[in-house]
Protein backbone atom coordinates (compact mmCIF):
# COMPACT_ATOMS: atom_id res chain seq x y z
CA UNK A 1 0.00 0.00 0.00
CA UNK A 2 3.17 2.48 0.63
CA UNK A 3 4.66 1.39 -2.29
CA UNK A 4 1.60 2.37 -4.17
CA UNK A 5 1.07 5.70 -2.37
CA UNK A 6 4.51 6.58 -3.07
CA UNK A 7 4.17 5.66 -7.00
CA UNK A 8 1.17 7.72 -7.46
CA UNK A 9 3.06 10.78 -5.53
CA UNK A 10 5.60 10.73 -8.17
CA UNK A 11 3.68 10.36 -11.10
CA UNK A 12 1.82 13.10 -9.61
CA UNK A 13 4.81 15.20 -9.34
CA UNK A 14 6.14 14.27 -12.80
CA UNK A 15 2.56 15.58 -13.83
CA UNK A 16 2.98 18.82 -12.15
CA UNK A 17 6.51 19.91 -13.02
CA UNK A 18 5.84 18.99 -16.78
CA UNK A 19 2.82 21.53 -16.47
CA UNK A 20 5.10 24.09 -14.87
CA UNK A 21 7.82 23.04 -17.49
CA UNK A 22 5.40 23.56 -20.31
CA UNK A 23 4.02 27.08 -18.78
CA UNK A 24 7.45 27.89 -18.48
CA UNK A 25 8.52 27.65 -22.66
CA UNK A 26 5.04 29.01 -22.91
CA UNK A 27 6.08 31.91 -21.54
CA UNK A 28 9.84 32.06 -22.23
CA UNK A 29 9.50 34.09 -25.85
CA UNK A 30 8.03 36.62 -24.58
CA UNK A 31 9.95 36.98 -21.04
CA UNK A 32 13.14 36.97 -23.30
CA UNK A 33 11.62 40.42 -25.40
CA UNK A 34 10.75 41.93 -22.39
CA UNK A 35 14.26 40.95 -20.71
CA UNK A 36 16.30 42.14 -23.67
CA UNK A 37 14.08 45.32 -24.93
CA UNK A 38 12.83 46.24 -21.14
CA UNK A 39 15.03 44.78 -18.15
CA UNK A 40 18.18 44.86 -19.11
CA UNK A 41 18.12 48.52 -20.97
CA UNK A 42 16.14 49.85 -17.79
CA UNK A 43 19.19 48.52 -15.75
CA UNK A 44 21.52 50.32 -17.52
CA UNK A 45 19.18 53.87 -16.92
CA UNK A 46 19.74 53.19 -13.72
CA UNK A 47 23.25 52.73 -13.51
CA UNK A 48 23.45 55.75 -15.78
CA UNK A 49 21.11 57.44 -13.43
CA UNK A 50 24.03 57.65 -10.51
CA UNK A 51 27.19 58.07 -12.98
CA UNK A 52 28.48 61.50 -14.36
CA UNK A 53 28.83 61.77 -18.44
CA UNK A 54 32.56 60.16 -17.59
CA UNK A 55 31.59 57.35 -16.20
CA UNK A 56 32.82 57.77 -12.64
CA UNK A 57 30.22 57.27 -9.74
CA UNK A 58 28.07 60.42 -8.37
CA UNK A 59 26.04 58.94 -5.79
CA UNK A 60 22.39 60.94 -5.87
CA UNK A 61 24.07 64.10 -7.45
CA UNK A 62 21.62 64.01 -10.69
CA UNK A 63 18.62 63.15 -8.66
CA UNK A 64 19.03 66.23 -6.77
CA UNK A 65 19.92 68.23 -10.02
CA UNK A 66 16.31 67.02 -11.30
CA UNK A 67 14.59 67.77 -8.61
CA UNK A 68 16.05 71.49 -8.56
CA UNK A 69 15.30 71.82 -11.96
CA UNK A 70 12.20 74.61 -12.70
CA UNK A 71 11.57 72.99 -16.31
CA UNK A 72 11.45 69.52 -14.49
CA UNK A 73 9.19 70.38 -12.09
CA UNK A 74 6.70 72.29 -13.86
CA UNK A 75 6.42 69.63 -16.23
CA UNK A 76 5.88 67.26 -12.76
CA UNK A 77 3.20 69.47 -11.98
CA UNK A 78 1.48 69.79 -15.35
CA UNK A 79 1.57 65.98 -16.09
CA UNK A 80 0.33 64.98 -12.52
CA UNK A 81 -2.56 67.88 -13.12
CA UNK A 82 -3.36 66.61 -16.61
CA UNK A 83 -3.62 62.74 -15.53
CA UNK A 84 -5.78 63.98 -12.35
CA UNK A 85 -8.26 65.61 -14.51
CA UNK A 86 -8.14 63.29 -17.59
CA UNK A 87 -8.53 59.77 -15.93
CA UNK A 88 -11.79 60.56 -14.09
CA UNK A 89 -13.74 62.09 -16.82
CA UNK A 90 -12.68 59.57 -19.07
CA UNK A 91 -13.47 56.66 -16.55
CA UNK A 92 -16.94 58.56 -15.92
CA UNK A 93 -18.01 59.49 -19.25
CA UNK A 94 -16.70 55.55 -21.08
CA UNK A 95 -18.76 54.04 -18.22
CA UNK A 96 -21.56 56.06 -19.16
CA UNK A 97 -21.45 55.92 -23.07
CA UNK A 98 -21.07 51.47 -21.93
CA UNK A 99 -24.04 51.79 -19.96
CA UNK A 100 -26.14 53.47 -22.48
CA UNK A 101 -24.66 51.09 -25.46
CA UNK A 102 -24.94 48.06 -23.17
CA UNK A 103 -29.11 49.15 -23.40
CA UNK A 104 -29.59 49.81 -26.60
CA UNK A 105 -28.22 45.82 -27.84
CA UNK A 106 -28.15 45.04 -31.78
CA UNK A 107 -29.00 48.99 -32.67
CA UNK A 108 -25.54 50.11 -31.04
CA UNK A 109 -24.05 47.99 -33.48
CA UNK A 110 -22.57 50.44 -35.98
CA UNK A 111 -21.64 52.36 -33.03
CA UNK A 112 -19.37 50.04 -30.72
CA UNK A 113 -17.23 49.99 -34.62
CA UNK A 114 -17.16 53.06 -34.86
CA UNK A 115 -15.83 54.04 -31.60
CA UNK A 116 -11.78 52.63 -32.50
CA UNK A 117 -11.90 54.61 -35.28
CA UNK A 118 -9.67 57.97 -32.93
CA UNK A 119 -7.74 55.26 -31.35
CA UNK A 120 -6.58 54.50 -34.77
CA UNK A 121 -6.15 57.77 -36.38
CA UNK A 122 -1.91 58.49 -36.41
CA UNK A 123 -0.85 60.88 -34.31
CA UNK A 124 0.05 62.88 -37.68
CA UNK A 125 -3.37 63.35 -38.33
CA UNK A 126 -4.94 64.57 -35.03
CA UNK A 127 -1.74 67.31 -34.75
CA UNK A 128 -3.51 68.23 -38.37
CA UNK A 129 -6.58 68.10 -36.96
CA UNK A 130 -5.41 70.74 -34.04
CA UNK A 131 -4.12 72.90 -36.64
CA UNK A 132 -7.23 73.24 -38.47
CA UNK A 133 -9.49 72.90 -35.76
CA UNK A 134 -7.56 75.88 -32.77
CA UNK A 135 -5.25 78.06 -35.27
CA UNK A 136 -5.94 81.38 -34.49
CA UNK A 137 -7.68 81.61 -38.13
CA UNK A 138 -8.84 78.20 -37.69
CA UNK A 139 -12.91 76.72 -38.39
CA UNK A 140 -13.47 77.34 -34.58
CA UNK A 141 -12.44 81.04 -34.48
CA UNK A 142 -13.70 81.45 -37.83
CA UNK A 143 -16.95 80.43 -36.35
CA UNK A 144 -16.90 82.29 -33.58
CA UNK A 145 -16.25 85.72 -35.93
CA UNK A 146 -18.99 84.73 -38.01
CA UNK A 147 -21.02 84.84 -34.77
CA UNK A 148 -19.56 88.64 -33.96
CA UNK A 149 -17.25 87.45 -31.23
CA UNK A 150 -13.43 87.65 -30.77
CA UNK A 151 -11.02 84.62 -31.81
CA UNK A 152 -9.34 83.28 -29.51
CA UNK A 153 -5.51 82.47 -29.17
CA UNK A 154 -6.37 78.22 -28.23
CA UNK A 155 -2.66 77.01 -28.37
CA UNK A 156 -1.03 80.09 -26.62
CA UNK A 157 -2.76 80.75 -23.62
CA UNK A 158 -4.19 78.27 -20.70
CA UNK A 159 -6.90 77.14 -23.15
CA UNK A 160 -3.94 74.87 -24.61
CA UNK A 161 -4.83 72.89 -21.82
CA UNK A 162 -8.63 71.89 -22.39
CA UNK A 163 -7.74 71.69 -26.20
CA UNK A 164 -4.85 68.97 -24.59
CA UNK A 165 -7.54 67.49 -22.24
CA UNK A 166 -10.18 67.48 -24.98
CA UNK A 167 -7.64 65.51 -27.46
CA UNK A 168 -6.94 62.99 -25.19
CA UNK A 169 -10.47 62.42 -24.45
CA UNK A 170 -11.49 61.72 -27.91
CA UNK A 171 -9.00 58.83 -28.82
CA UNK A 172 -9.09 57.47 -26.03
CA UNK A 173 -12.68 57.12 -24.73
CA UNK A 174 -14.04 54.61 -27.61
CA UNK A 175 -11.41 52.32 -26.57
CA UNK A 176 -12.26 52.24 -23.11
CA UNK A 177 -16.54 51.86 -23.72
CA UNK A 178 -15.47 49.02 -25.52
CA UNK A 179 -13.52 47.52 -22.49
CA UNK A 180 -16.34 48.77 -20.50
CA UNK A 181 -18.48 47.15 -22.65
CA UNK A 182 -16.69 43.37 -22.31
CA UNK A 183 -16.82 43.90 -18.59
CA UNK A 184 -20.62 44.33 -18.29
CA UNK A 185 -21.08 41.53 -20.49
CA UNK A 186 -19.41 39.06 -18.37
CA UNK A 187 -21.94 39.66 -15.80
CA UNK A 188 -25.00 37.00 -16.31
CA UNK A 189 -28.40 38.20 -16.91
CA UNK A 190 -30.06 35.54 -14.81
CA UNK A 191 -28.61 37.78 -11.45
CA UNK A 192 -30.43 40.99 -12.67
CA UNK A 193 -33.74 38.99 -13.32
CA UNK A 194 -33.26 37.78 -9.54
CA UNK A 195 -32.88 40.84 -8.31
CA UNK A 196 -35.82 42.28 -9.76
CA UNK A 197 -38.20 39.30 -8.70
CA UNK A 198 -37.03 40.13 -5.25
CA UNK A 199 -37.97 44.16 -5.73
CA UNK A 200 -34.67 45.20 -6.38
CA UNK A 201 -35.09 49.05 -8.53
CA UNK A 202 -32.37 49.79 -11.02
CA UNK A 203 -30.25 51.75 -8.57
CA UNK A 204 -30.20 48.86 -6.35
CA UNK A 205 -29.20 46.72 -9.31
CA UNK A 206 -26.36 49.04 -10.34
CA UNK A 207 -24.86 49.34 -7.01
CA UNK A 208 -24.80 45.64 -6.05
CA UNK A 209 -24.64 43.66 -9.25
CA UNK A 210 -23.25 46.04 -11.78
CA UNK A 211 -20.55 47.65 -10.16
CA UNK A 212 -18.73 45.28 -8.04
CA UNK A 213 -19.23 43.28 -11.72
CA UNK A 214 -16.89 45.18 -13.20
CA UNK A 215 -14.18 46.14 -10.20
CA UNK A 216 -11.65 43.40 -12.28
CA UNK A 217 -12.05 45.34 -15.08
CA UNK A 218 -12.02 49.24 -13.64
CA UNK A 219 -8.23 48.14 -12.55
CA UNK A 220 -7.05 46.92 -15.66
CA UNK A 221 -8.96 50.28 -17.41
CA UNK A 222 -7.33 52.42 -14.60
CA UNK A 223 -3.83 51.40 -15.95
CA UNK A 224 -3.98 51.37 -19.51
CA UNK A 225 -5.84 54.85 -19.10
CA UNK A 226 -2.91 55.79 -16.89
CA UNK A 227 0.00 54.75 -19.41
CA UNK A 228 -2.13 56.34 -22.08
CA UNK A 229 -1.78 59.09 -20.55
CA UNK A 230 1.59 59.82 -21.21
CA UNK A 231 1.12 59.31 -25.47
CA UNK A 232 -0.77 62.55 -25.54
CA UNK A 233 2.80 63.62 -26.06
CA UNK A 234 2.94 62.96 -29.79
CA UNK A 235 0.39 65.48 -30.48
CA UNK A 236 1.32 68.53 -28.29
CA UNK A 237 4.75 68.10 -29.78
CA UNK A 238 3.44 67.90 -33.39
CA UNK A 239 1.39 70.95 -32.70
CA UNK A 240 3.57 73.29 -30.40
CA UNK A 241 7.26 72.02 -30.97
CA UNK A 242 9.81 71.28 -28.05
CA UNK A 243 8.40 74.55 -26.18
CA UNK A 244 5.16 74.99 -25.94
CA UNK A 245 2.64 76.94 -24.10
CA UNK A 246 3.72 76.42 -20.20
CA UNK A 247 0.36 74.61 -19.10
CA UNK A 248 0.90 71.70 -21.90
CA UNK A 249 4.76 71.63 -20.89
CA UNK A 250 4.89 67.90 -19.98
CA UNK A 251 7.43 65.43 -18.80
CA UNK A 252 7.62 63.94 -22.16
CA UNK A 253 9.05 66.94 -23.52
CA UNK A 254 11.75 67.72 -20.67
CA UNK A 255 13.14 64.33 -21.59
CA UNK A 256 12.69 65.27 -25.04
CA UNK A 257 14.66 68.55 -24.71
CA UNK A 258 17.38 66.80 -22.63
CA UNK A 259 18.14 64.22 -25.02
CA UNK A 260 18.94 66.94 -27.97
CA UNK A 261 20.95 68.20 -25.37
CA UNK A 262 22.48 64.89 -24.57
CA UNK A 263 21.87 65.23 -20.84
CA UNK A 264 22.22 61.65 -20.12
CA UNK A 265 21.91 61.58 -16.23
CA UNK A 266 19.34 63.70 -15.78
CA UNK A 267 17.55 61.88 -18.28
CA UNK A 268 18.19 58.52 -16.50
CA UNK A 269 17.69 60.00 -12.82
CA UNK A 270 13.90 61.30 -14.01
CA UNK A 271 12.79 58.20 -15.82
CA UNK A 272 13.60 56.18 -13.00
CA UNK A 273 11.92 58.86 -10.55
CA UNK A 274 9.43 58.71 -12.98
CA UNK A 275 8.98 54.54 -13.26
CA UNK A 276 8.66 54.82 -9.48
CA UNK A 277 6.16 57.43 -8.91
CA UNK A 278 4.21 54.87 -11.67
CA UNK A 279 4.88 51.84 -9.98
CA UNK A 280 3.67 53.53 -6.84
CA UNK A 281 0.36 54.67 -8.47
CA UNK A 282 -0.19 51.09 -9.80
CA UNK A 283 0.82 49.65 -6.38
CA UNK A 284 -1.60 51.75 -4.93
CA UNK A 285 -4.21 51.34 -6.87
CA UNK A 286 -3.70 47.58 -6.66
CA UNK A 287 -4.13 47.51 -2.99
CA UNK A 288 -6.89 49.58 -2.95
CA UNK A 289 -8.56 46.71 -5.64
CA UNK A 290 -7.87 44.55 -3.15
CA UNK A 291 -8.86 45.82 0.43
CA UNK A 292 -12.33 46.50 -1.84
CA UNK A 293 -12.95 42.53 -2.47
CA UNK A 294 -11.76 41.65 0.95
Amino acid sequence: MRKLRKRSICILRNKLSKRQLAGMLFVLPGFSGVLVFCLIPFGDVVRRSVVRSDGSFCGLMNYKTVLSNEAFLLAARNTLRFTAVCIPLLFVIAFALALLLGQAGARAKWYKSALLVPFAVPAASVALLWRVLFDTKGLINGALAAFGRAGVDWMNTGNAFYVLVGSYLWKNTGYVVLLFLAALAQIPQTIYEAARMDGAGRMACFRYITLPGIRCASYTILVISLLNSFKVFREAYLVAGSYPQEDIYLLQHVFNNWFVRMDVGKMSAGAVLLALVIGACIGGLQRLWQGKEA
